[in-house]
C-alpha cells in the first residue's frame, strides 16, 4: 500500500466568478435584505430573497441568517465571503418591500445585471418615507373614527374620536422624535389619549368612554408586528418570531399601562 495520500480534486465553488463580482453580489444581497427588514418585511422573506438573488447571479452555495436586529450573509468557496449588517432602526413602509420584491423577480428572470440592481436598490434605500407626517396623522384620524364604528360605537363619538386619534398620533411622532424610545413614547401617548377621552366625556362631548379610548389608541396597536411574529413562528424562525412577539407585547403593555394610569385617577 502506498503511503502517498490519494489526491482529491478540489473544485472551489463559484469558480469563474471574479472576486470583485462576488463582493458586489454580496453587497446587493445584503442591501436587499436590509431594505426589506427595515421596512416591515418578514424574516423568512429576507432570507429567501437574499439566497434567490445570489443563486440568480451564479452563486452555487450561500447562507443567510437574519434576526430583527441584524443580517449575516455568507458565500461558500475559496473567497469565504461573510458579511454582517446591523439593523438599528425599523419602520413600516411596505411600498419599499414591494419594490425590492419586484427587483428580485427581475433578477431571477435574468433581465437585470448586478450593477444595475445594486444601483436601483440604493435609490430605494435613499428614498424617504412614502408619506409625509401630515398624511399619517390624517390617516390615523380617519382610522380611529372607523375603528369606533367597527366596535359598534355611537356616531356621536365619531368626530371626538377622530380628533383624539389624530392628535394622539401627532403627539406620538413628536415625542418619538425627541425621545427615541418607542415604548416610552407610546406610554405617554396613551396617557394623553386617555386624559383627552375622559375630558371629552366629562364635558358631554362624548358618550361612551370605553369605545372612545379603544378607537383612539388603535393607530398605535402593533398589528404588523403581531402578524409578522406569527408568520415567522409558523415558518420556523423561532428567534425572530419570539423577539417580534416580545416587541409587540411591550407596545401593547405600554398602551395599556398608559390608559390604566389615567383611569386610576379618573
Amino acid at each position: 500500500m502506498s503511503d502517498n495520500p490519494i489526491p482529491i480534486e478540489n473544485k472551489s465553488l463559484n469558480a469563474g466568478i471574479p472576486k470583485s463580482q462576488i463582493d458586489l453580489i454580496t453587497q446587493t444581497c445584503l442591501l436587499a435584505g436590509k431594505i426589506i427588514l427595515q421596512n416591515g418585511g418578514e424574516t423568512y422573506r429576507v432570507e429567501d430573497t437574499m439566497v434567490r438573488i445570489a443563486a440568480a447571479y451564479g452563486i452555487e452555495s450561500s447562507h443567510s441568517f437574519v434576526t430583527p436586529t441584524g443580517l449575516i450573509f455568507a458565500i461558500d468557496g475559496a473567497s469565504h465571503v461573510t458579511r454582517l449588517y446591523r439593523i438599528s432602526e425599523r419602520n413600516n413602509n411596505l411600498m419599499k418591500v414591494s419594490m425590492v420584491n419586484d427587483i428580485s423577480r427581475r433578477i431571477s428572470g435574468g433581465s437585470l445585471p448586478v450593477e444595475e440592481a445594486f444601483r436601483l436598490l440604493e435609490d430605494i434605500d435613499r428614498t424617504p418615507n412614502a408619506y409625509r407626517n401630515v398624511y399619517k396623522v390624517l390617516a390615523a384620524s380617519i382610522a380611529s373614527g372607523c375603528f369606533l364604528i367597527m366596535f359598534q360605537g355611537s356616531w356621536l363619538d365619531f368626530l371626538p374620536v377622530a380628533l383624539i386619534g389624530g392628535f394622539g398620533f401627532l403627539f406620538f411622532l413628536i415625542i418619538h422624535h425627541f425621545v427615541p424610545i418607542k415604548f416610552f413614547a407610546e406610554f405617554l401617548t396613551a396617557i394623553m389619549i386617555g386624559a383627552a377621552a375622559s375630558l371629552v366625556v366629562h364635558f358631554g362631548l362624548g358618550v361612551d368612554l370605553d369605545k372612545i379610548i379603544i378607537g383612539s389608541v388603535m393607530p398605535l396597536v402593533p398589528g404588523l408586528h403581531i402578524t409578522n411574529a406569527v408568520r415567522d413562528l409558523m415558518a420556523g424562525h423561532l428567534v425572530s418570531g419570539l423577539s417580534k412577539g416580545a416587541e409587540a407585547f411591550l407596545t401593547a403593555f405600554a398602551i395599556g399601562a398608559g390608559i390604566a394610569t389615567v383611569l386610576t385617577f379618573n
